[in-house]
């Protein structure tokens, strides 16, 4: 059975979470952000739910620490409704959102996506010129070393590497991406790709000659490395 951590401070929706999750998952209540680490280091945890409102540390710490260590798919939980707070919650890593209160099936679909499509193994990978992007693996390396990628991330790197030289719309993309793309912003495809860019750039590959930006339109994968 797949494991759910839940980081929120509030009992009484932790309690709501494990009921609605009873049935398909186990649900893992870390009693600190130290605990926390150690489980995903120790233990086979398939998502993360983080509440960013918390008492005793900023949730964006919280979630900066997970992905030092970990691709475990995250979804902030969050009562906000302004972009900023949503696209900084993508800048830093997380997956998906969900805002309070929230609905039971959106919430289980949404959870159920991201693990569908971590866990999942795929038929084939991809070669780039050093760069393998591995789908069956879930893995991208560099000339054998490894590139930790957020699930969003890794998909939007396969679904450009699939198709090099096509010009990919930010609509597209997140079309292709988000299961509830009418909701989510165009500039979380914006940065989504400055993630990637920061990754492979920090691994010595060089992609700003391969992930282009073309104005007024959205991004392709350049083949040939010119400029």
């Amino acid at each position: 059975m797949n494991k759910i951590m839940i980081i929120d401070e509030d009992q009484g929706v932790i309690n709501y979470l494990r009921e609605l999750f009873l049935p398909y998952y186990q649900c893992v209540r870390p009693h600190s952000i130290k605990h926390a680490i150690t489980c995903l280091t120790s233990e086979n945890v398939s998502l993360v739910l983080l509440e960013i409102s918390l008492s005793n540390i900023d949730g964006w710490t919280v979630c900066k620490e997970i992905r030092k260590i970990s691709n475990v798919p995250i979804i902030i939980l969050t009562t906000k409704k302004e972009k900023k707070e949503i696209l900084t919650g993508f800048k830093l890593g997380a997956d998906d959102y969900i805002i309070k209160p929230f609905n039971e099936e959106e919430l289980l679909a949404r959870v159920e996506a991201l693990i569908r499509r971590t866990t999942i193994p795929k038929k084939r990978g991809l070669s780039f010129q050093g760069l393998l992007w591995d789908e069956s693996g879930f893995d991208l390396t560099y000339n054998g070393t490894s590139i930790p990628l957020t699930p969003k991330e890794f998909a939007l790197l396969g679904t450009m590497l699939k198709k090099p030289n096509y010009v990919f719309s930010r609509e597209a993309l997140l079309k292709s991406i988000w299961e509830n793309n009418d909701q989510t912003d165009n500039r979380t495809i914006d940065s989504h790709i400055r993630n990637i860019r920061d990754k492979l750039r920090q691994s010595d590959y060089p992609v700003d000659h391969h992930l282009i930006t073309v104005w007024g339109t959205g991004y392709k994968w350049n083949s040939n490395g010119n400029l």
